[in-house]
Order: structure tokens, then sequence, then C-alpha cells
């Protein structure tokens, strides 16, 4: 099969070739012409799922892999018989604490050797080395020499090729830190499907038990594979290509209808759009601030577009710790530790008075209504969060959020020390925190502060602006700047920040519990999500008691996991600022396109996409 191999077309030409356009319907395995999308996070960093973490790698490696326990695109759980999925079904024990997962027999890799337990086991034998870059590591109470980790799954033994035994839940622990006993958790399936099964007789091959090559070779890709597209063709700062694998048995159709899927590297959103429009894209997601004109422009079938309510939020996450100073949450002996404060948001009065002067409702705006143009950043296009929830969740919190009202932060501010003594329109500190418990010359400091973001977030970078205008309103200034989307992570993951914009992807099944983001636990520079520094005891014991809740009834935990969202509402580690409306459009050309809430590609391996002959 020829190998599409890079896009350079201009779209004034391609428009003229479009226009001689004959529908051609697939016939058959492969011809179902070439599916591209773009990409704007820069080159993915490993083909290898157990050590990759970011998105762009998971969006390649995930048409090659199974779950091993896959979510229902239509009812978005874990359940057993999913195309890619290996479960068959599960069962607990009287304990709540033992899985018997049994597996599929019917599925083998594109070389013809069944997909078995092994294959699971091979990849958590790997990650519970520790001797790899995995972050999968926090699935397990411990790793393979005994050192604790953070997750549910405690061991695994394998019954036969298609079954396994799993002890599973919060780990009870010694004074050693050994793991005695567990108790049931509500959430712990969710660890088991955190690492990848790979094929175990390949891997083997190409590593043996030396687990710490793995990370020397993060582009190894095995000569067979279980999914739709295989065979990644990587070309740096271009584009990644995977064609279609015709043993693929879990499809639509009978057969793999693309001929191939491409990852095309483009600069930004803009660009992205620009290149869908010309098509030379054909799906791509709309950002909100164009999806009013993009309504207008597929009235006529040029495009196919589909909505939904994002899984996910954008924030402005602070950080509560000294940055010149970077500490962990917890020592090695589990005691919180003193990571000393930030001059400026150790204090919750200033994370609830910003919450008050930034307008998140005008960022999120209004969409056209007749002669009257859209306004705002996403144009209406969005939905205000305000606390660590999703829009798919079980969990009503019953909050609303904090009202624009600029007067109210400013009375928050002085109450914090944070006044306008001079007379020069800026806010400086007049006994505010820092000066009191830190460095008392740190008086007289106006109150300014580092926002950054990743560039070529269009959104992104719009908001980073506004919010910047909006505090100066008060006398705060904000030095924003956007910068490469590799250095912000660093630069988020070394805990020397003041404040970032980013945001969460959630995950599903979605799961309340935050505390991989809001606890001690999490809180490692370096590593780990918990890179606001934010810990609150009562929280975490709201989180505990939620996931451990015998018979897991989801009236009883409903309860609990409100009023965590409200303390977290209400202490503001977070400027939680808005979700989006999400727009899954395709070409108008794309036969089989039908996508569902947050599984936009779920049948992809149907898709025809028709070309000129």
């Amino acid at each position: 099969m020829k190998r599409f191999t890079k896009i350079l077309f201009l779209g004034t030409v391609l428009a003229l070739a479009l226009a001689m356009v004959v529908p051609v319907t697939a016939q058959g395995p492969g011809e179902g012409g070439v599916v591209i999308t773009d990409n704007i996070g820069g080159d993915p960093s490993t083909f290898i799922p157990f050590i990759g973490s970011d998105t762009v790698s998971s969006s390649v490696y995930a048409w090659m892999y199974p779950s091993i326990i896959a979510i229902d695109p239509f009812t978005l759980d874990n359940a057993p018989n999913v195309a890619q999925g290996m479960a068959s079904g599960w069962e607990y024990d009287e304990t709540g604490t033992v899985m018997t997962l049994y597996l599929r027999e019917d599925i083998t890799w594109s070389d013809g050797t069944p997909i078995t337990a092994r294959d699971y086991l091979w990849a958590v034998e790997a990650v519970r080395s520790g001797q790899t870059s995995s972050p999968r590591t926090s699935a397990f109470t411990s790793l393979a020499d005994g050192t604790p980790e953070s997750g549910s799954v405690d061991s695994i033994e394998l019954i036969d090729d298609y079954t396994l035994r799993i002890n599973l839940g919060d780990p009870v622990r010694d004074e050693e830190g050994n793991v005695t006993g567990l108790t049931p958790n509500c959430i712990a399936i969710n660890d088991i499907n955190d690492v990848t099964p790979v094929p175990a007789h390949l891997y083997e091959e190409a590593f043996g038990d030396d687990y710490a090559s793995i990370d020397a070779d993060p582009f190894f890709v095995p000569t067979a594979t279980f999914g739709p597209f295989t065979d990644p063709f990587f070309e740096a700062g271009v584009q990644v290509s995977l064609i279609a694998e015709p043993s693929y048995p879990d499809t639509q159709l009978g057969y793999v209808s693309p001929s191939e899927w491409v990852l095309l590297n483009v600069p930004d959103t803009t660009v992205a759009y620009e290149r869908f429009l010309a098509g030379e894209i054909t799906y791509t997601g709309i950002s909100a601030d164009r999806q009013n004109a993009f309504r207008e422009l597929a009235a006529d079938g040029s495009y196919q577009f589909f909505e939904y309510a994002d899984n996910g939020y954008t924030y402005m996450g602070y950080n509560l710790a000294d940055p010149n100073n970077p500490q962990p949450g917890l020592d090695e002996n589990g005691d919180i530790v003193d990571q000393g404060l930030h001059p400026i948001f150790s204090d919750i009065l200033v994370r609830q008075a910003f919450a008050y002067a930034i307008d998140v409702p005008a960022m999120i705006g209004s969409r056209p209504d007749g002669d009257e143009p859209a306004t705002g950043i996403l144009e209406g296009n969005g939905f205000p969060i305000y606390t660590h929830n999703s829009n798919v969740s079980w969990v009503d919190d019953g909050l609303e959020p904090y009202a624009f009202d600029p007067e109210r932060a400013l009375e928050l501010l002085a109450e914090a020390g944070w006044v306008d003594n001079d007379g020069d329109g800026l806010l400086e500190c007049n006994d505010c925190l820092y000066a009191r418990e830190v460095d008392p010359e740190f008086n007289g400091s106006p109150l300014e502060f580092e926002l950054v973001t990743n560039a070529g977030n269009v959104i992104r970078e719009r908001t980073g602006q506004t919010i910047r205008e909006q505090l100066a309103e008060i006398g705060v200034t904000v030095n924003f700047s956007a910068i490469d989307f590799g250095a912000l992570v660093d630069l988020l993951l070394s805990q020397t920040h003041d404040a970032i914009i980013i945001g969460w992807s959630l995950g599903l099944p979605f799961d309340p519990d935050g505390s991989w983001a809001f606890s001690a636990e999490s809180d490692n520079p370096g590593s780990g999500f918990g890179f606001t520094s934010y810990n609150n005891p009562e929280l975490n014991e709201l989180w505990q008691t939620a996931t451990t809740l015998p018979g897991c009834d989801r009236g009883e935990r409903l309860g609990l996991y409100q009023e965590a969202m409200r303390i977290l509402y209400e202490e503001q580690p977070y400027m939680w600022l808005f979700s989006g409306n999400v727009m899954a459009a395709a070409q108008g050309t794309v036969e089989n396109y039908d996508p569902l809430p947050l599984f936009a590609t779920w049948n992809i391996d149907a898709w025809n996409v028709i070309s000129d002959q």
C-alpha cells in the first residue's frame, strides 16, 4: 500500500481540485481514502503506551493497542465486550477487594498470536519494576521492590490465559509501609485500565526483562499490534501517519475502510481551521470562537458537525508554595512538609478576590442573535466552571459561579493587606500575609505576578490577555506571556511558576475524586499533578470516605462529593474558568461520519473519505 507522505497543498489549488471531485464509494478494505487530522501539540514523545503521558503520543498509540477494560462509547462507562477491549466480564468476591477478570478469546495480534492475560501482565511488570519513566506506577499500591505507591492494584494472579484474579482496594499499611490488607475502593477498577497491554512475545524479544532499556527506545513499534491502524511513520515537525490494519476484527463494516490515518502538525488553531476549510484536513475540532461562523458555513452541507459539552475545563492554576524552593507535599515518612509561602497566592483571600474580579461570563460571551453580533472570547460557545466537576458528571454540585464584583474583590484584597497606599492606581503589600510571616521587607511590594500559557492556543492566549486587562482595572499587574507547550509543562512540573492557564481533559468514566490534583500525595516537583501545592485534610477525608463507602451506593457518595466540591469552590486553588462547547467537524464528503459525545471517532474504521478519481 502506498503511504501518504506530506500535505503541501495550497488552498487555492485544492479548491479547484475539489470542484472536480467525483464521488467514489469505498468497495472494500483500505479503499476509504486517507483520514487526516490536525495536531497543534508538537511531536509525540513515544509510541509505547505504558510510558506515554502526553495527548499527542496517546492519540497515536491508542489506535494500535487494546484496553484491558474498554469504555463503551454509548454509556461512557467501563463495559465488557467493547471494540478494542479485552474484557468479556468480571465479578467481585464478597469482600469487594478481589476481582476475577475474564478476557475475550476471539482476538489476536496482527501476526495471529492470541492476545492473552500474559500480554497485560508483561506491561504490568514493566511498569511496576519502577525502571521506566512510566507515570502508570500510580495505579499500584507498591512497586516490585516494595516502594509504596498511591494506587489500588495490589497483586495480579494469572489463573489461565484468559482469566486474571486481581486484588485491589485501598491499602492498609504497617509502620514500614508494607501492605497488610485492603479495603474496598469504589473506583479501583479504573486503575486496572491504567496499563495498556502490549504483545508480550515481541516486547520480550526486544527488551527481555531489561525494563530500564525501554526509555532508550521510546519509538519502538512491534511488528504486530491490535487496532484499526498501525505501523507509524514519524516525520519530526511534520506528521505521524499510520496505515490500515487489515486483520483488525472489531470493525463496523467487517473491514477497515480508510487506507491511512495522518496526524498533521500545524502551528496553531487558526492554521488548522484554514486548512480544514481548504479541504486539506478530514476532521477537526472547531474552536469556540469560530463555531458561530462555522454553523453558517456548514448550512449548505459542505461540512458535517456535531456538538456536545466538553468533559474538561480551562483554569488558571496558582502556585500556593514558595516558587523559589519547590518541595514535595510529603516527606519520606508521609508527613506534611513545610513548603513555604507564595508571596501572593498562599492567601485564600487573594484567590477569592480574583474569582470576583475576573469576569468569566464576559469571556464566554453570547452567540449572535439577529443583528446582534457575538460577544466574548468563546462567542457564547461555552459554560462556566466553578469547581472541579465535569459536564458529564453524575454529581450535581449545586453551586453557582462567583459573581463579577470588582468592589467585593477590592474589599477582600484590602482585608488581605493589599491596598493602594500611594494613589498610583496599583495595589501594594501593606502588612500582607507574606510580609507578616516570611519577610517584613516585602511591605510595599506591588501586587504583581507572572502568568503564562501555551502559544498557539488562541482561546488560552486571549483568556490570558483578558485576565491581565481585568485585573489591571483593580490595580493588579499581570505579566502575561505565551510560551512553547513543552516549556510550559516543564515550568508547571518544576513548580517555579506563579500562575498558569491550562486545562484538564477529564477521564472516562468520570471520577469525582480529585485527590490526584488536590492533595499533598500528588504534590511532587518534577512529576505529579498537584503542582498547586494545595492540601486540605478535610477534603482528603471526604474523598477517602466517598471512594471506600461499603456498597459504593451513588446516592450516599453524592453528598460527600458535593461537599468536597464546595470546599474547592471556596478555597480556589484554581481560578476555574470555563468548559467549551465541543464541535467535532468533518468534510461533507466523509461517508459514515457518525460521532458520539466524547467519542467523535468511535467508528472511524468505517469512514469513507470521498476523493477525486
